[in-house]
């Protein structure tokens, strides 16, 4: 079975845009590796996760930030297709 994407963001802080953003980023990236990205509204206000599966692999909060698109798809295809040739993302 295919990995899924689950992206949790603070509706009240309006980062929507930012999750769907990241959701089409990596959905037009890794379209044959993942079953799909889902978009969680988050109970708790100031949360940004991303997880695959059951494994969260960004934390807002402890990375004092929001990802970078290009380090987020590298730490995604080493999860999901370690093999897989990002191009410009990976030089």
């Amino acid at each position: 079975m295919k990995p899924r994407i689950i992206i949790e963001y603070c509706p009240k802080c309006g980062w929507l845009l930012r999750a769907a953003y990241m959701a089409q980023e990596i959905l037009t990236t890794f379209t044959e590796d993942l079953e799909g990205v889902l978009l969680k509204p988050s109970d708790v206000s100031g949360r940004y996760t991303i997880r695959i599966d059951d494994q969260e692999i960004f934390d807002r909060k402890r990375a004092g930030g929001f990802p970078e698109v290009k380090s987020l798809k590298q730490v995604i295809r080493d999860h999901v297709n370690p093999g897989k040739d990002l191009g410009h993302s990976d030089r």
